[in-house]
Protein backbone atom coordinates (compact mmCIF):
# COMPACT_ATOMS: atom_id res chain seq x y z
CA UNK A 1 0.00 0.00 0.00
CA UNK A 2 1.30 3.42 -0.93
CA UNK A 3 0.69 6.57 1.05
CA UNK A 4 0.99 10.09 -0.31
CA UNK A 5 4.50 10.51 1.01
CA UNK A 6 7.15 11.73 -1.36
CA UNK A 7 9.93 9.34 -2.20
CA UNK A 8 13.14 10.30 -3.96
CA UNK A 9 14.25 8.00 -6.76
CA UNK A 10 17.78 7.92 -8.16
CA UNK A 11 18.08 8.48 -11.90
CA UNK A 12 19.34 4.95 -12.49
CA UNK A 13 16.09 3.54 -11.10
CA UNK A 14 14.16 5.39 -13.83
CA UNK A 15 16.13 4.15 -16.82
CA UNK A 16 15.60 0.87 -18.66
CA UNK A 17 12.35 0.28 -16.78
CA UNK A 18 9.37 -1.63 -18.15
CA UNK A 19 6.25 0.33 -19.06
CA UNK A 20 3.20 -1.72 -18.11
CA UNK A 21 -0.37 -1.38 -19.36
CA UNK A 22 -3.26 -1.63 -16.91
CA UNK A 23 -5.56 -2.68 -19.73
CA UNK A 24 -3.49 -5.62 -20.97
CA UNK A 25 -1.66 -6.35 -17.74
CA UNK A 26 1.63 -6.71 -19.60
CA UNK A 27 4.76 -4.85 -20.62
CA UNK A 28 4.28 -2.62 -23.65
CA UNK A 29 7.61 -0.78 -23.78
CA UNK A 30 10.88 -0.02 -22.01
CA UNK A 31 11.62 3.50 -20.73
CA UNK A 32 15.15 4.15 -22.01
CA UNK A 33 15.96 7.77 -21.15
CA UNK A 34 14.30 10.72 -19.39
CA UNK A 35 13.33 13.93 -21.16
CA UNK A 36 14.42 16.74 -18.81
CA UNK A 37 13.20 20.32 -19.08
CA UNK A 38 16.25 22.48 -18.21
CA UNK A 39 14.04 25.47 -17.34
CA UNK A 40 12.58 23.81 -14.23
CA UNK A 41 14.39 20.43 -13.94
CA UNK A 42 11.17 18.49 -14.47
CA UNK A 43 11.16 15.14 -16.20
CA UNK A 44 8.55 15.80 -18.88
CA UNK A 45 8.56 12.24 -20.12
CA UNK A 46 10.66 9.31 -21.27
CA UNK A 47 11.96 8.01 -24.54
CA UNK A 48 10.69 4.43 -24.77
CA UNK A 49 11.29 1.50 -27.03
CA UNK A 50 7.99 -0.05 -28.08
CA UNK A 51 7.94 -3.77 -27.27
CA UNK A 52 6.07 -4.64 -30.46
CA UNK A 53 7.43 -2.34 -33.19
CA UNK A 54 10.84 -1.57 -31.59
CA UNK A 55 10.12 2.05 -32.54
CA UNK A 56 11.27 4.86 -30.21
CA UNK A 57 8.18 6.54 -28.77
CA UNK A 58 7.59 9.11 -26.05
CA UNK A 59 5.79 8.52 -22.78
CA UNK A 60 4.67 11.91 -21.45
CA UNK A 61 4.91 12.03 -17.64
CA UNK A 62 1.23 13.00 -17.34
CA UNK A 63 0.34 9.54 -18.73
CA UNK A 64 2.17 7.73 -15.89
CA UNK A 65 -0.36 6.43 -13.37
CA UNK A 66 2.20 5.08 -10.91
CA UNK A 67 5.87 4.31 -10.50
CA UNK A 68 6.54 0.93 -8.94
CA UNK A 69 9.69 -1.08 -8.33
CA UNK A 70 8.62 -3.17 -11.35
CA UNK A 71 8.36 -0.13 -13.65
CA UNK A 72 5.96 2.53 -14.89
CA UNK A 73 2.20 1.95 -14.98
CA UNK A 74 0.07 3.52 -17.71
CA UNK A 75 -3.53 2.98 -18.81
CA UNK A 76 -2.87 1.65 -22.27
CA UNK A 77 -0.48 1.53 -25.23
CA UNK A 78 -2.08 4.82 -26.37
CA UNK A 79 0.02 6.56 -23.67
CA UNK A 80 2.98 6.21 -26.05
CA UNK A 81 3.27 8.56 -29.02
CA UNK A 82 5.82 9.50 -31.69
CA UNK A 83 7.91 12.57 -30.80
CA UNK A 84 6.52 14.65 -33.70
CA UNK A 85 2.96 14.26 -32.36
CA UNK A 86 3.78 15.93 -29.03
CA UNK A 87 3.83 19.57 -30.07
CA UNK A 88 3.97 21.13 -26.59
CA UNK A 89 7.38 19.52 -25.91
CA UNK A 90 8.88 20.34 -29.32
CA UNK A 91 11.32 22.93 -27.88
CA UNK A 92 12.40 20.56 -25.07
CA UNK A 93 13.07 17.77 -27.59
CA UNK A 94 15.19 20.16 -29.67
CA UNK A 95 17.40 21.04 -26.67
CA UNK A 96 18.35 17.38 -26.04
CA UNK A 97 19.29 18.41 -22.50
CA UNK A 98 21.03 15.84 -20.33
CA UNK A 99 21.81 16.51 -16.66
CA UNK A 100 24.31 13.65 -16.38
CA UNK A 101 27.93 14.72 -16.84
CA UNK A 102 27.04 18.42 -16.76
CA UNK A 103 29.80 20.53 -15.13
CA UNK A 104 28.82 22.29 -11.90
CA UNK A 105 30.37 25.63 -10.93
CA UNK A 106 29.65 28.19 -8.22
CA UNK A 107 28.55 31.78 -8.84
CA UNK A 108 32.20 32.82 -8.31
CA UNK A 109 33.17 30.34 -11.10
CA UNK A 110 34.79 27.76 -8.80
CA UNK A 111 34.64 24.35 -10.44
CA UNK A 112 32.84 21.84 -8.22
CA UNK A 113 32.71 18.75 -10.44
CA UNK A 114 30.26 16.96 -12.73
CA UNK A 115 26.76 15.60 -12.13
CA UNK A 116 26.99 11.82 -11.80
CA UNK A 117 23.47 11.17 -10.48
CA UNK A 118 20.29 12.94 -9.39
CA UNK A 119 17.24 12.25 -7.25
CA UNK A 120 13.69 12.76 -8.49
CA UNK A 121 10.47 13.29 -6.51
CA UNK A 122 8.34 10.28 -7.50
CA UNK A 123 5.09 12.31 -7.39
CA UNK A 124 5.97 15.45 -9.33
CA UNK A 125 9.00 14.13 -11.27
CA UNK A 126 11.02 17.25 -10.43
CA UNK A 127 14.72 16.72 -9.88
CA UNK A 128 15.28 17.55 -6.20
CA UNK A 129 18.98 16.83 -5.70
CA UNK A 130 22.08 16.71 -7.86
CA UNK A 131 24.94 14.42 -6.86
CA UNK A 132 28.24 15.87 -7.99
CA UNK A 133 31.42 13.87 -8.34
CA UNK A 134 34.50 15.93 -7.63
CA UNK A 135 38.06 15.63 -8.86
CA UNK A 136 40.09 12.82 -7.33
CA UNK A 137 41.95 15.15 -4.95
CA UNK A 138 38.77 16.87 -3.69
CA UNK A 139 36.81 13.62 -3.41
CA UNK A 140 39.45 12.13 -1.11
CA UNK A 141 38.92 14.91 1.40
CA UNK A 142 35.19 15.60 1.09
CA UNK A 143 33.55 12.85 -1.01
CA UNK A 144 30.55 13.35 -3.28
CA UNK A 145 28.51 16.55 -2.96
CA UNK A 146 24.73 16.66 -2.77
CA UNK A 147 23.23 19.90 -4.09
CA UNK A 148 19.58 20.73 -3.41
CA UNK A 149 17.54 22.24 -6.24
CA UNK A 150 17.08 25.42 -4.13
CA UNK A 151 20.84 26.08 -4.44
CA UNK A 152 20.78 26.10 -8.24
CA UNK A 153 21.15 29.60 -9.67
CA UNK A 154 21.31 28.94 -13.42
CA UNK A 155 21.22 26.05 -15.87
CA UNK A 156 22.70 26.33 -19.34
CA UNK A 157 23.41 23.70 -21.96
CA UNK A 158 27.08 23.80 -20.92
CA UNK A 159 26.97 24.03 -17.10
CA UNK A 160 24.96 24.29 -13.91
CA UNK A 161 25.68 27.29 -11.68
CA UNK A 162 25.06 26.90 -7.94
CA UNK A 163 25.37 29.09 -4.87
CA UNK A 164 28.67 29.09 -3.01
CA UNK A 165 29.48 25.87 -1.19
CA UNK A 166 29.96 26.10 2.57
CA UNK A 167 33.32 24.66 3.50
CA UNK A 168 33.89 22.80 6.77
CA UNK A 169 36.09 24.62 9.23
CA UNK A 170 38.85 23.16 11.34
CA UNK A 171 37.92 22.39 14.96
CA UNK A 172 38.29 25.39 17.19
CA UNK A 173 38.27 27.87 14.31
CA UNK A 174 35.35 30.29 14.00
CA UNK A 175 33.23 29.87 10.86
CA UNK A 176 33.10 33.63 10.43
CA UNK A 177 34.87 36.50 12.11
CA UNK A 178 32.78 39.50 13.19
CA UNK A 179 34.20 42.84 12.01
CA UNK A 180 35.71 45.02 14.70
CA UNK A 181 34.72 48.66 15.01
Amino acid sequence: MRYNSVMLLLSKSLMNQPVMSLRTGGVIATAVAPIVNPNNLKIEGFYCQDKFTKEVLVLVSLEIRDILEQGFVVNDHDALAPEDEIVRLKEIFALQFDVMGKPVVTVSKERIGKVNDYAVDDQSLYIQKLYVGQSLLKSLSSGQLSIDRNNIVEITNRKIVVQEILRPTKAGMPAAVAPTA
